[in-house]
């Protein structure tokens, strides 16, 4: 079993920056990667960014640059450095972790974290 805890999130003005945090608790050996999914009302939940025990990285094409995803030197902990937000970002974040024995949907989740940027 694994155990997701989510730190951060709430109002941001367009433009703005925001950092999500994630720490994981459990069984860590059997996470191949960690990463971020989100949904928004009315929408299917998608990637944002996620990454694997090597250091690799992958991120959702609206990303263009804007999102940052590092784990620290323990791979317990996921961060995810957000810049230049728009409306079009605001969704529920959830923590991810991908196990090693299949999909990321097949892994364990955060509590989420609610992300509203608005004027």
């Amino acid at each position: 079993q694994v155990q997701l805890v989510e730190s951060g999130g709430g109002l941001v003005q367009p433009g703005g920056s925001l950092r999500l945090s994630c720490t994981a608790s459990g069984s860590i050996a059997s996470i191949f990667a960690l990463g971020w999914y989100r949904q928004a009302p009315g929408k299917q939940r998608e990637l944002v960014a996620r990454i694997t025990g090597d250091g690799s990285t992958y991120y959702g094409d609206f990303v263009k640059g804007r999102f940052t995803i590092s784990r620290d030197s323990t791979k317990i902990t996921v961060d995810l450095q957000m810049t230049s937000l728009k409306p079009a970002d605001t969704a529920v974040y959830y923590c991810n972790a991908e196990p090693r024995d299949g999909a990321y949907y097949q892994g364990y989740w955060g509590q989420g974290s609610e992300i509203t940027v608005s004027s």
